[in-house]
């Protein structure tokens, strides 16, 4: 998976990152641009579904770090993903 290198898109949340890539799918389908435009606009695109998928990812993991205690509790552990490889209890 791609890196996001843009300090904006890389702070924007999940729902503000698929926004703006749902806007610039619909500015680059509407067509019209420079080439140097589009290519910037696919550009965005990439680093913005990346985002995307790193919250998703990120999300999933917590999800699956909530742990069933006795008496039925739950308990999150705060897991980076690059930490998930090296907890036993992981997937």
């Amino acid at each position: 998976m791609a890196s996001t290198t843009d300090p904006a898109i890389d702070a924007l949340s999940f729902d503000d990152a698929l926004a703006e890539l749902q806007r610039t799918v619909a500015e680059l389908e509407a067509g019209g641009q420079p080439l140097e435009v589009v290519i910037a606009l696919y550009e965005r695109g990439v680093a913005l579904q990346a985002r995307c998928e790193k919250l998703l990812g990120d999300a999933e993991l917590r999800v699956q770090q909530l742990v069933a205690r006795a008496g039925g509790a739950l308990e999150t552990r705060d897991v980076r993903p690059e930490d998930a490889a090296d907890d036993p209890t992981a997937g």
